[in-house]
């Protein structure tokens, strides 16, 4: 099998090129824990030092798989809000298992 078959085939492969992202589960996971709707600035200040542009094509991403949603007002100045969708608040559990084989790792050491 080539390397090419075997990431079309590696249901691990393709989900590193999903979540590539240095930001990707940050975002997620702020946003599932938020629980209400967050504009850009609030979550580019608890993300940071996530630079702006950094930010905003992870959203882009993460909105295009329909992990998140966003949602724009007509008003001025514009307000844009993003929210975790269904499909998004189902890597919560596989989140949190990551965070605690992490915890474990570290008292390996």
């Amino acid at each position: 099998m080539s390397a090419s078959e075997y990431e079309q085939h590696c249901s691990i492969m393709r989900f590193i090129q999903l979540f590539s992202g240095k930001w990707v589960l940050p975002i997620i996971y702020h946003l599932i824990h938020a629980e209400k709707p967050v504009r850009f600035n609030e979550l580019h200040k608890a993300l940071s030092p996530v630079p702006q542009k950094e930010l905003s094509r992870h959203l882009k991403l993460l909105e295009k798989h329909q992990l998140i949603s966003r949602t724009v007002y007509a008003e001025i100045p514009p307000k844009v809000e993003y929210r975790i969708t269904e499909l998004g608040r189902t890597l919560e559990p596989s989140i949190e298992s990551l965070s605690r084989w992490m915890l474990y790792f570290e008292q390996q050491k």
